[in-house]
C-alpha cells in the first residue's frame, strides 16, 4: 500500500436500551461510567488519561488488549445537545503512528421501549480498510456492553 493511500468508510451502529434517553446520555457524559462499558470485549481495556466532557473539551484515552493498550484515542467535543446528541472529532494512533481520523455522532432518542442510540462514524483510515472494520466491530462491542451495563437491575 502506498503511503498516500487512504480508505474512507461510514459506520452506523444502533441499539435499543431499556432506559430513558437521558440516562443513556448520562452514561456517555460521565467518564467514570464510560470506563465501565466502553471496552469492546472482555479481552480489551479502555481507560482515560484525560476527560473533559464539554464543547471544545478533549478526552485522551488508551485502549487495546489488556496486556498492551497501545492505541491512543483523542476525542474533541464539537457539539453536545444534552440528552440528544454528541459530536466528536477523533484521532486514533498506535504509539506515534496515526491510524485514522473520524467524525462521530451519537444520537439519543426516546421510544416506548426505551432509548434508541445511533452511532455514526465517518472514518478516514491511513491504515487500510481493516481500520474501518475495526471501527465497526469496536463500536458494536462497546454498544453491546453499554446495553448490558445499563440494563443491570441496579443501574
Amino acid at each position: 500500500m502506498a503511503e498516500t493511500a487512504v480508505d474512507h468508510g461510514t459506520v452506523i451502529v444502533g441499539r435499543m436500551i431499556n432506559r430513558p434517553a437521558a440516562r443513556v446520555f448520562a452514561a456517555y457524559a460521565d467518564a467514570n461510567e464510560r470506563v465501565r462499558w466502553a471496552a469492546p470485549s472482555d479481552t480489551a481495556v479502555f481507560f482515560y488519561e484525560k476527560a473533559d466532557f464539554r464543547v471544545g473539551g478533549l478526552d485522551v484515552a488508551r485502549c487495546g488488549a489488556r496486556e498492551d493498550p497501545r492505541f491512543r484515542v483523542e476525542s474533541r467535543y464539537m457539539g453536545i445537545l444534552p440528552g440528544h446528541r454528541i459530536v466528536t472529532v477523533d484521532t486514533v494512533h498506535e504509539d506515534t503512528t496515526p491510524l485514522s481520523v473520524s467524525i462521530t455522532t451519537v444520537e439519543f432518542s426516546d421510544s416506548p421501549d426505551g432509548a434508541q442510540v445511533k452511532v455514526t462514524v465517518q472514518v478516514t483510515s491511513f491504515a487500510g480498510a481493516g481500520m474501518i472494520d475495526n471501527t465497526r466491530d469496536g463500536t458494536a462491542g462497546s454498544l453491546n456492553n453499554l446495553v448490558r451495563y445499563l440494563e443491570r437491575p441496579e443501574a
